[in-house]
């Protein structure tokens, strides 16, 4: 399976609610929508991926209920293959999403039928996952399912740890890839027991310095997510930045997941990480311009934004 991608990850129900400001603690307020929309990091990225050409493998669970079918509507649509999408009894994977007027957004996942991606749901498609050229991992599923995934990689091995769990540091080391945010790259720092100076107990201003310390650490290569100040890349001894598209951002949910499918899209098509991140960037610029994570997606069809 020469450019076959496996995301092996989370699939949820994404409810979806809009609301003028977020609310302080304690405090009602009135909100809109109240849609039921596919979602999960992993089914995201996995339909990011195949919206704009790849070939792609979803290994995850959805539960007997109703939400199956939405959570996994967007995928069917994309062409992903999910022969390996097992039903689990009981709920599928549900997704609170609430987006203010800015665009931006707060989330509470339940994780529900993701819980039985373990292991052994993992050795049961061993041969999707060995033989795929990129495997795409999230921190959506249990830790022995990521493991064991990781484990079982021979080709590209891209690790979006988010959230940020405990896993085994090869699993973090032997991405290539391993992809994260400012916040997200804090935390596998810790989880490495290593450090970055902060000059004003804040990451911010600090991503360069963090990039590095993972590079220190053993990472075979890093990209740091910055949102609409784009990414750094880190390979060897380089960090390169990577500038996004200036957009107006209608809602961010999922952005970080439609970046991570094209970066792997790419990756599978033999692209260098620095031209698929590149590529990644515009991807994710674009998701922002619409509502929702996976119904946001570009496909072959659409023209996405450049960089000026």
């Amino acid at each position: 399976m020469s450019n076959v991608i496996a995301v092996v990850g989370s699939i949820n129900a994404d409810l979806m609610i809009h609301v003028v400001r977020h609310p302080l603690p304690g405090e009602t307020l009135h909100g809109s929508g109240g849609e039921i929309l596919p979602g999960g990091k992993g089914a995201n990225q996995a339909a990011a991926a195949a919206l704009l050409g790849g070939d792609v493998h979803m290994v995850g669970a959805v539960g007997d209920d109703p939400n199956a079918q939405a959570a996994t509507s967007i995928l069917r649509e994309a062409g992903v293959n999910l022969d390996h999408v097992h039903i689990h009894p009981g709920p599928t994977g549900l997704a609170v999403v609430v987006v203010d007027e800015r665009g931006e957004n707060n989330i509470i996942v339940i994780g529900g039928a993701n819980e039985s991606v373990t292991a052994p749901a993992v050795d049961a498609v061993a041969d999707v996952v060995s033989s795929a050229a990129v495997v795409v991992l999230q921190g959506e599923i249990p830790r022995s399912g990521i493991e064991r995934a990781a484990g079982l990689s021979t080709g590209r091995l891209v690790v979006n740890l988010a959230p940020v769990v405990e896993v085994d540091h090869a699993v973090v080391l032997t991405a290539n890839p391993l992809v994260v945010n400012e916040h997200e790259a804090a935390l596998v720092l810790e989880l490495l027991g290593r450090t970055v100076e902060m000059s004003d107990r804040s990451i911010k201003g600090e991503e360069r310095a963090m990039v590095k310390e993972l590079l220190r650490a053993g990472a075979a290569s890093v990209v740091l997510t910055m949102g609409a100040d784009g990414a750094l890349v880190g390979e060897g001894a380089d960090i390169e930045s990577v500038p996004a598209p200036k957009v107006r951002a209608v809602d961010t949910t999922g952005a970080g997941d439609a970046f991570v499918g094209a970066l792997a899209m790419k990756l599978a098509q033999g692209e260098s990480v620095i031209a698929a991140a590149a590529f990644a960037a515009r991807v994710g610029a674009f998701a922002c311009t619409r509502s929702g994570a996976q119904p946001s997606y570009p496909s072959l069809d659409d023209e996405l934004p450049r960089v000026e």
